[in-house]
């Protein structure tokens, strides 16, 4: 803020208005940033969400409404694996709302009495993604499991491997992925870039790709449906802002912006 100053240049009192200017400076102007990511100062308000990486777009979109309609107030993304994000805030991180991709994941936070009474506000469903001249003519689930086919996956433990186990096992088959993602954009990504010739995503996944991966739907996926609950934590820094949100959430807008995106009604 200052230009430094040579110590023969400054007298004694010129000295003193110096440090009572920079300490009236750093008392009376709000800080923008903040050690922890959700925040109440001079007025303006930060709610933290942790969504799964599926949530990306829709909630984005809705974070730009939200701050929109709340003037002050900020919306701050943490996107990932929902078992990584609630395993995140069991550990302390702090964090106002939560939108997990199965109720498995958010009963990791409820387990440890961090949230109450999550509401389930969408349904996904799997489709296998391929590049979009689909150069290993992968049709149907059951071409996953041929070994010439490079197939990636979710992770076990992240909700849509989890899906993906199901949907396979309800098929009858066993398929060997050359590489296990820890969530679902990550997995995407591999058939984007080529490098596998199908991944079993989300079909909202699919369509925000905007074209640059064909889906293709195969039956076993209705065994298969994560269900999306959405919960306010018990310990929010902004408790009032995160009802707020999760409310525009489960608003008809919030709804409208969801299915658009390919989501389904719970």
């Amino acid at each position: 803020m200052f230009r430094r100053l040579s110590r023969w240049a400054v007298t004694a009192p010129l000295a003193f208005t110096l440090a009572a200017a920079l300490s009236g400076c750093g008392s009376s102007t709000p800080a923008t940033t903040s050690a922890a990511p959700s925040s109440s100062s001079g007025g303006a308000t930060t709610v933290t969400v942790f969504a799964a990486a599926s949530l990306t777009g829709t909630f984005t979109e809705l974070g730009k409404t939200f701050e929109a309609a709340n003037p002050g107030t900020s919306v701050k993304f943490n996107f990932g694996s929902s078992a990584t994000l609630a395993q995140q805030i069991v550990q302390g991180a702090p964090a106002d709302v939560f939108a997990a991709a199965s109720p498995a994941t958010m009963k990791t936070v409820t387990d440890a009495s961090l949230a109450a009474a999550p509401t389930t506000f969408v349904r996904n469903k799997l489709q296998i993604a391929v590049p979009a001249d689909n150069p290993a003519k992968v049709d149907d689930l059951k071409d996953l499991a041929d070994p010439k086919v490079k197939v990636a996956l979710c992770a076990a433990q992240v909700p849509c491997g989890a899906a993906a186990a199901k949907a396979l096992e309800a098929a009858g088959l066993k398929v060997t992925p050359v590489t296990l993602e820890q969530d679902v954009k990550a997995t995407l990504t591999k058939v984007e870039l080529g490098e596998v010739d199908a991944a079993l995503v989300y079909r909202t996944d699919v369509l925000a790709s905007a074209g640059k991966v064909k889906g293709i739907d195969f039956p076993e996926a209705d065994k298969a449906i994560n269900d999306y609950p959405i919960a306010a934590l018990s310990k929010a820094p902004a408790p009032e802002a995160a009802k707020k949100f999760v409310d525009l959430v489960l608003s008809p807008q919030g709804k409208d912006v969801l299915t658009k995106a390919g989501f389904e009604a719970p």
